[in-house]
């Protein structure tokens, strides 16, 4: 449980981030922060996996390319299924998507759940 609110505010940051720093992603309040990470979350576990398989020969044709439109049109679903969550363009959902991911990765690689700080400084 501590691992999925863990990810669960990481994900939040790394959307408040993107909310800053992208222009056409804006978010209303804490509340539809909250719910926006979650459903974000939510939409990357089930939804975005799916639509992966189903693109996949374009992937392979596109040398990869076409993951950032997967990616932008799961963060364009997140953000129209929560109210205060707004995309202006699906420009802004790609570069959204791609800040958001990075963010995420790097609050993550931060907070490390489970590691120990001698752990990481042994490496």
């Amino acid at each position: 449980m501590t691992s999925f609110v863990l990810h669960w505010a990481v994900l939040a940051l790394a959307l408040w981030l993107t909310s800053q720093v992208v222009p056409g992603v804006s978010i209303a309040g804490w509340g539809a922060l909250a719910v926006g990470s979650a459903v974000l979350g939510i939409v990357n576990t089930i939804v975005r996996p799916v639509m992966t398989f189903l693109t996949l020969p374009l992937t392979i044709l596109t040398l990869g390319l076409f993951y950032l439109v997967v990616n932008g049109a799961a963060f364009g679903l997140a953000a129209a299924l929560v109210p205060g969550f707004d995309v202006a363009s699906f420009f802004a959902a790609v570069l959204g998507a791609l800040v958001t991911g990075l963010a995420a990765w790097v609050a993550g690689v931060v907070v490390k759940p489970g590691a120990s700080p001698a752990a990481s400084r042994r490496g």
